[in-house]
């Protein structure tokens, strides 16, 4: 007999030789002390709350479980009570937000499309491409888990300084890993943006989209239920890989996080695509009680929230789950997030039709339990029972802690607000601030980027050879397709989290508007630093009041989407928390596919008008963070009401075929979106400025609600007729030329030369 005692796991493995065989037993002392809930990211007080919900105290694997479903990540204790203030119904919700693995919003013509962003920032920081590649499969099962076909994908990037060799690493090995894994999965990319800042130099940001196509009536939900209904484990093998993944990322970004890589998944894509196919496959028949995603936290996570959500148990032999690794230890298996494996409940009597269909697919497909009517989790392996946890507790509403952190306005709120654009000097030369802000790598064309997904895989993306401010999605049969974007300027939440985030809804809606649809809901990944910080906490309070607000006037409820927290940087000697960044992923819908519309230029001599109007206003603009290094400033113009009216308005000139095209203006001001207009013809413009703003102000400054639109010369006086009935200011700028840019009577150069600068420029950055 030898004994062995493993002091990290406070473990006694007892090997007893017996004829013929040899036993194995883990007596798990009973006796874990705080340290150790501590080290697993349990506090004081929420370790006593395990000890009363069990009426005793836990074992190693049981604190480990509640290790996992209490983190940040799984059960948002430290954002929940805000959450649920974001408004969540609407006629089109489906599927509202914490009620399935994603949003579901009808889409008209019996047709559903189901959403959501996730992010996948601790992973990437410390081994960026298995973790962008990972947090592309993820997000994807949650979509085809519940029935739906991925067919379009976005991403939200947020990276530090370009002269950081780390933030090149970063970059590439983010960029490789979304092309590698959607590229082999087969959806295509359809928009997304790219961000640089020093407060991401530690700590990118990356926020996955995915968005699915199902008949609204076959939605699969994921739930657990029906006593003595076998539960399957579907897919890939369990291995070591993302073990206390949650955990990893409910904590800060660190010099050391590098030594977590146990924590970071790896992605099989081929893999991911066999388990799509199997699993509409399966929603085919008539075999399936529920199934879901086993992505943060693996096992334990798909066990409880579908127990909880059944109002039911489980009886799990963990001996029964298929490993690529041996002597993996209960808790190792209940903790692995290795990718590509689902949960499956199906009606008993029907074992073998679940069989056939992964069979079909050469898919692991096992039994490894059965439900129960107890609310009870009860995990066995070699004939012992390892833990035994009441489900509901692990989730919220059940035992799972919620707080309400304190917060406090920061002193640097204050501060910007102090700044005075008449302390700024003009350029001598705005010639030179412009080919300055093509070039700039927050406004430069992302090529080097997009070149690298498959954006045509699928033959429904709309907008390869048709630019438009959102990703178009064509739903084939119908008369309608999908708008879809992502939006969220970072430097506007942190200048004010209230306002910044009403402008990241708004844009949004801008966005999708100017493509000629109709917004429709949300889902939003919320980005944040340390929620124990009391400044942090007050940028994430303000960031969902401004989103509610602004939801609620557009009319886009919340379906779902994601908290990241603990997002720090290294500056220098300090560890800053992350611009605060709420992205928000929006879907609208083009009623009719006619009245889509393109930003670009369509011809010399088209009219441009300025829809909005120019403010004197320079605040939180690109141009006075890049070309004057001013970054303490107020957030820039903006009116909730005039936005929504302008969009209003905007939606129906397009439905009246009265512009030919139109494009947002955002980061880089009018001066970048009329150049952004002209680049896919090579057409110039030749403008006069508004005598009544600072000339900087008019071509960079980035006050809100405007957009640029150019209108036929036949067309007109319809167009201004019909614009002087409306409440909304609009100017007439000049004219489309045939590749030169003038700006009252002077030079800028030509768009094609210009072109050259804002699309290698980024490229160049990365290899300098």
């Amino acid at each position: 007999m030898l004994f062995k005692f493993n002091q990290e796991f406070r473990i006694l493995i007892i090997f007893v030789s017996v004829p013929e065989q040899k036993l194995l037993f883990m007596i798990t002392q009973t006796n874990v002390d705080i340290k150790t809930a501590e080290s697993l990211g349990i506090n004081a007080e929420e370790f006593e709350m395990i000890k009363k919900i069990l009426g005793r105290e836990p074992n190693f694997t049981e604190l480990s479980i509640y290790s996992v479903m209490w983190s940040e990540h799984a059960s948002y204790k430290n954002s929940i009570k805000w959450l649920k203030t974001l408004p969540r119904e609407g006629e089109q919700i489906l599927a509202a937000a914490g009620e399935e693995n994603a949003g579901m919003v009808d889409v008209g013509s019996g047709l559903a499309c189901v959403f959501k962003i996730e992010s996948h920032n601790h992973p990437c920081a410390v081994e960026p491409y298995q973790g962008a590649a990972t947090g592309v499969g993820g997000i994807n099962r949650d979509i085809f888990t519940m029935g739906a076909r991925p067919v379009a994908q976005l991403n939200s990037l947020r990276f530090g300084t370009l002269k950081e060799e780390r933030t090149k690493w970063h970059v590439k090995g983010v960029v490789k890993g979304i092309g590698d894994y959607g590229n082999s999965f087969g959806v295509p990319v359809v928009g997304g943006e790219v961000y640089f800042n020093d407060c991401y130099n530690t700590n990118p940001l990356v926020n996955a989209m995915s968005v699915g196509l199902m008949k609204k009536d076959e939605m699969i939900s994921a739930i657990a239920k029906g006593k003595g209904n076998p539960v399957f484990i579907v897919g890939s093998r369990t291995g070591k890989d993302g073990i206390h993944g949650a955990t990893f990322a409910s904590a800060d970004i660190t010099e050391n996080s590098a030594e977590d890589l146990p924590s970071v998944q790896v992605g099989d894509p081929f893999q991911e695509k066999l388990l799509l196919e199997a699993s509409l496959d399966l929603n085919k028949t008539d075999t399936i009680i529920g199934m879901q995603d086993m992505g943060a936290a693996g096992i334990i996570c798909s066990t409880s929230e579908m127990s909880e959500k059944g109002g039911c148990g489980m009886k799990i032999d963990l001996d029964k789950v298929p490993l690529r690794q041996a002597n993996m230890e209960p808790w190792e298996i209940l903790l692995s997030e290795s990718q590509e494996r689902m949960l499956v409940v199906a009606k008993k009597g029907m074992e073998k039709e679940v069989e056939a269909v992964f069979d079909k697919w050469d898919l692991n497909c096992v039994i490894i339990g059965e439900v129960i009517e107890e609310d009870r989790l009860l995990f066995y392996m070699k004939g012992e029972l390892y833990a035994d946890v009441p489900a509901s507790t692990l989730v919220l509403g059940g035992g799972a802690p919620v707080y309400d952190r304190e917060y406090k306005e920061p002193a640097y709120y204050k501060q910007l607000k102090e700044f005075n654009i008449e302390s700024v000097d003009e350029p001598a030369s705005l010639r030179d601030v412009a080919w300055s802000l093509a070039s700039n790598a927050n406004i430069a064309s992302k090529r080097w980027v997009y070149e690298q997904y498959d954006t045509m895989v699928g033959t429904r993306n709309m907008t390869t050879n048709f630019p438009c401010d959102a990703g178009l999605v064509n739903i084939k049969g119908s008369r309608s397709a999908l708008a879809l974007t992502v939006d969220c300027n970072s430097r506007y939440v942190y200048a004010d989290p209230d306002i910044g985030t009403q402008i990241a809804v708004s844009e949004a809606a801008r966005n999708i508007t100017c493509s000629g649809a109709d917004p429709l809901a949300i889902t939003n990944c919320l980005n944040f630093g340390n929620p124990y910080n009391p400044e942090v906490y007050w940028q994430f309070v303000g960031a969902i009041k401004g989103m509610s607000k602004a939801c609620k006037k557009f009319g886009t409820p919340v379906t779902g989407g994601n908290v990241s927290f603990y997002n720090q940087t290294s500056i220098g000697n300090e560890v800053v928390p992350v611009y605060p960044t709420p992205t928000i992923g929006m879907l609208g819908v083009v009623k009719e596919k006619n009245n889509q519309m393109s930003m670009a230029f369509k011809g010399k001599g088209s009219m441009i008008y300025l829809i909005g109007k120019s403010r004197n206003d320079i605040s939180s603009s690109q141009y006075l963070v890049s070309w004057h290094g001013i970054e303490k400033s107020p957030v820039p113009y903006f009116n909730l009401e005039e936005e929504f009216r302008m969009q209003t308005v905007l939606r129906e000139l397009i439905s009246y075929s009265l512009v030919r095209s139109a494009h947002d203006i955002s980061e880089g001001g009018l001066f970048i979106s009329l150049f952004e207009c002209g680049i896919p013809k090579c057409l110039g413009f030749d403008i006069t400025s508004d005598a009544e703003v600072r000339r900087d102000a008019f071509l960079f400054g980035e006050a809100q609600g405007r957009v640029v639109v150019t209108v036929s010369p036949t067309r007109e006086t319809e167009f201004i007729d019909y614009m002087l009935k409306q409440d909304v200011p609009f100017s007439a700028l000049g004219h489309v030329t045939r590749g030169e840019m003038r700006i009252d009577d002077m030079s800028y150069g030509f768009v094609c030369d210009m072109k050259k600068a804002y699309m290698e420029s980024l490229e160049s950055q990365l290899k300098e």
